[in-house]
């Protein structure tokens, strides 16, 4: 495999406001099945509640999927810290009450009948994910529903992550907190595959990146280079038929809140 000036450089700390943020997640959306797949089952969760009043994303991004689950909803709150995503929110849910604070400081203005919390606990320290999910259940109404979105650890993307950087984010001890300190309210925790596929090497490269910066990819010294990354690529993810395919699986964890007392289920 050919190598270039750019592979020899280490793989880029991809803030979320820069071009090349954008750039490599537009590609990934590009080639991934997550959105369709991931949509139909949260369509599948929301028609489960007893209740559709508010909804409450947390950490809404750019607002794709606020927007797919907002049709269900009376209210929409979302809570975005980034700028650039929030005027991407603002286009697409423009009847949203979008909210600029970070996680730790928001104050949502009433209780949701679901919270969803999608792939911001990696930016979240492991200790603190306990006391940041209590805080999200404080803002599920009794009867609702809180869930929590994060790669699994043994999907290829997340053992890619892990040998690059040693992180590893796995939701599997915060289920089974939540099940002894939280007796009264039901607690699953789901996987769905999903995968990202591309005939080319160099946006599979570019996605490989922008899936390990769930890393804090700035505090390594050294961080690996893109032509290790792209050795990676080639070894694990080439398919035999030609392209190269990169499994994502989600972890879904799924809290139904127990209702009020004498609430009539």
């Amino acid at each position: 495999m050919e190598t270039t000036t750019k592979d020899a450089e280490p793989v880029r700390v991809l803030d979320v406001a820069s071009a090349d943020y954008r750039r490599a997640f537009e590609l990934f959306l590009a080639g991934t099945d997550e959105k369709p797949l991931t949509h139909a089952r949260l369509s599948e969760l929301v028609d489960t509640l007893p209740r559709r009043r508010v909804l409450l994303d947390l950490g809404a991004g750019d607002g794709r999927t606020t927007a797919h689950l907002a049709r269900s909803f009376d209210r929409t709150i979302a809570v975005e810290p980034s700028e650039a995503m929030r005027e991407k929110l603002r286009t697409a849910c423009p009847d949203a009450l979008v909210l600029p604070d970070r996680l730790d400081r928001v104050r949502p203005p009433e209780p949701a009948d679901l919270v969803h919390l999608s792939h911001v606990l990696y930016y979240v320290p492991e200790a603190d994910w306990p006391a940041t999910v209590d805080r999200a259940l404080d803002w599920t109404a009794p009867g609702g529903t809180l869930l929590v979105v994060l790669q699994n650890p043994e999907s290829p993307c997340m053992r890619m992550a892990a040998h690059f950087t040693g992180v590893r984010h796995d939701l599997s001890p915060l289920a089974a907190d939540l099940r002894a300190r939280r007796p009264t309210d039901a607690v699953a925790l789901e996987t769905l595959g999903l995968h990202y596929r591309t005939p080319h090497l160099a946006e599979a490269v570019d996605v490989a990146e922008f899936m390990v910066n769930v890393a804090d990819l700035a505090t390594l010294d050294p961080r690996p280079s893109r032509a290790a990354l792209a050795a990676y690529v080639q070894d694990y993810f080439a398919r035999p038929e030609g392209g190269y395919a990169i499994g994502h699986t989600q972890d879904m964890l799924i809290v139904r809140r127990a209702p009020a007392a004498g609430a009539v289920r």
